[in-house]
């Protein structure tokens, strides 16, 4: 297994990037001036009690409002009311939620000033099926999406287009009110608008681009969803709409910022780093193994990083599951699968884990390996190429004692990639 400095430096790297995502230091900068009327708050993500707490802190002045983060994920807070309700499949608690955030936004007028604080994990917190769709079919949807593979756009492209509250119909029930969204971005490339299918911030894309999406992604679109699609009377709001014109959107914290401290943290412990990317998609087999093969080049020839080096990297993988799956997330599968190609490689250990705490429906953020991983689950009796098969990493990394658990974060800035090469 990965030695107890390896593990040790990695757990750190982990640590500054998680701290750099927290929404106390950022929102400071970002929040807007007290207004006339009242100040609202709402939102969604496995980050909103966080953030919620924070802004408490920040605000000296009255607010009220509700925000929903995962279940067991709740804080202790003074004015805001924190909801809980599942994720990834959405549940009946998030359904009465989404209902609260929308009671929450009526009757403002335009000297009132509605906060909304936005982070990963807002699309499945916040069910609201519109007119002709019910919890049921907006379930049989989420399971649909998350066994497809496909990027998170694609994903959200019909999310916006089959609810009553995603894809800036929140921030439209607020309206005449000025929108201050702050957002904590999980994903590649860092829109708004994708964060929790924002809630409060509009998008171009219709409800052509999600029948596209779902098509080119051969996403098994249960049939009252496809449905809807082709005959729903209107599309989610566009940006171009005079209601979000006073509107205002700050990214306070995202997977850049978070790898630029993990560097940082690691360039102070006398070690290059280097970032290869903020924002890698696909597989997450697949990226195990083209980071694998990086990993070799560096070990045999010193090319295109020499020795010792640490390869830090961001963004959101996918898992599409096929009849036979286990447990795992996709952090354990990218790194079950780096492990198997790095297998007999000396000198390397790996971290990968989602900088919310919690790597797919499983407890842990990920889990360590390095290139004795594949031989000591043999040794165990386990065939590692077959868990990998049947998406059963978690398995794999709980057999060995290399899961990675710190606990919920209160943040989340998508995954965070660290190889180390000695």
């Amino acid at each position: 297994m990965p030695d107890a400095r390896d593990r040790a430096l990695l757990t750190r790297l982990f640590d500054a990037a998680v701290r750099a995502a927290d929404p106390a230091r950022a929102m400071a900068d970002v929040l807007p001036p007290r207004p006339r009327g009242r100040t609202v708050v709402v939102g969604a993500g496995k980050g909103a009690a966080e953030m919620a707490r924070a802004l408490e802190a920040l605000w000296d002045a009255p607010l009220s409002g509700v925000v929903v983060t995962r279940h067991g994920q709740a804080v202790p807070t003074a004015r805001i009311r924190v909801l809980e309700a599942a994720h990834p499949l959405p549940d009946a608690a998030g359904l009465a939620a989404g209902a609260a955030l929308l009671e929450a936004v009526r009757g403002l007028t335009p000297d009132d000033l509605l906060i909304a604080l936005v982070s990963g994990g807002g699309s499945a917190l916040l069910p609201a099926p519109p007119p002709g769709l019910t919890l049921k079919d907006e379930i049989a949807l989420t399971r649909a999406l998350l066994a497809s593979g496909a990027p998170i756009s694609a994903m959200n492209a019909i999310r916006k287009q089959v609810s009553g509250i995603k894809g800036g119909r929140l921030a439209a029930a607020a309206h005449p009110a000025r929108v201050v969204s702050l957002v904590v971005s999980d994903v590649p490339g860092d829109d708004p608008a994708e964060v929790a299918s924002g809630p409060t911030v509009p998008c171009a894309r219709d409800r052509a681009a999600a029948l596209a999406a779902a098509d080119a992604w051969r996403i098994a679109l249960p049939e009252p969803i496809r449905a809807y699609l082709a005959a729903a009377p209107e599309d989610a709001p566009h940006p171009a709409d005079p209601a979000f014109a006073r509107d205002e959107v700050h990214v306070v914290a995202s997977a850049r910022q978070s790898l630029e401290a993990a560097q940082a943290t690691a360039e102070r412990e006398g070690w290059r780093a280097v970032i290869l990317s903020d924002a890698i998609e696909g597989e997450a087999r697949e990226a195990g193994r083209v980071l694998a093969a990086i990993t070799r080049e560096i070990a045999a020839r010193d090319r295109p990083f020499a020795r010792p080096v640490i390869l830090l990297s961001g963004g959101e993988t996918t898992v599409t599951l096929g009849e036979a799956a286990g447990r795992g997330g996709r952090n354990t599968e990218f790194l079950l699968s780096l492990a198997l190609a790095l297998e007999g490689v000396e000198g390397v250990a790996a971290l990968a884990a989602d900088t919310d705490g919690i790597d797919g429906s499983e407890l842990n953020a990920g889990a360590f390996a390095d290139g004795t991983t594949g031989a000591r689950l043999r040794r165990l009796g386990a065939d590692p190429a077959r868990l990998l098969a049947r998406h059963d990493a978690w398995t794999a990394f709980d057999l060995l004692g290399d899961l990675f658990s710190p606990g919920p974060t209160g943040t989340n800035v998508n995954d965070f990639r660290a190889i180390l090469l000695r």
